[in-house]
């Protein structure tokens, strides 16, 4: 039987309009689905029926659940942040999606380049990096020594759920800190389209 997204964490993100440009929306193996595009953190104030994009957004999001009544919550979740203070954003909005056990992967443009840290939030556990000129995906595949050949005849759904198993084995033991450790740690925003060609 297709495991369909109303029993899944996914359910309450996509009754709030959350789920935004969507790239995959599909169960991607037996009792696993998937989802790839934009979650919607903030949004704009609505006039009468005009529709308008959201103020604040988490992209390149690539994430799993299970059935929500065997296994509450997010399993797997990877995102690029314009800034790691969204973090908090996301927890506020929806916290209760991230649960013990879970993946959770935090790609930031303001955090060190250098920097890899552990943040654990309410038992949850964040692994809070930066990213570079790449994208989420490419610096996931790279973290988790996936090669692109292993996954380039699978189609989007079957690199997820390759990817989803590759993270749920990941561990480290990068520098623990705290969220507002984190907070004081990051630099300044960087303009994501500087030194792209036009």
């Amino acid at each position: 039987m297709t495991l369909t997204i109303d029993q899944t964490a996914f359910a309450r993100l996509e009754n709030e309009s959350r789920l935004t440009h969507p790239i995959l929306k599909e169960e991607i193996s037996p009792g696993r689905f998937g989802f790839r595009g934009e979650f919607a953190l903030k949004f704009q104030e609505q006039l009468s029926d005009e529709k308008r994009p959201p103020e604040l957004s988490a992209w390149q999001i690539m994430a799993s659940a299970r059935d929500k009544s065997e296994k509450p919550g997010l399993e797997f979740l990877v995102t690029y942040l314009l800034s790691f203070e969204y973090l908090g954003i996301m927890l506020e909005e929806f916290g209760e999606l991230f649960v013990p056990g879970g993946k959770y992967f935090i790609y930031s443009n303001n955090q060190d380049l250098l920097e890899k840290y552990r943040i654990t939030i309410n038992g949850v556990m964040f692994y809070c990096l930066a990213i570079g000129e790449a994208t989420a995906y490419n610096e996931l595949l790279e973290l988790l020594f996936i090669d692109k050949n292993d996954i380039k005849k699978l189609n989007t759904g079957g690199k997820l759920d390759y990817i989803v198993n590759e993270a749920l084995n990941f561990d480290s033991d990068w520098e623990q800190i705290t969220y507002q450790q984190g907070i004081e740690r990051m630099g300044p925003v960087r303009n994501p389209n500087e030194n792209r060609p036009v």
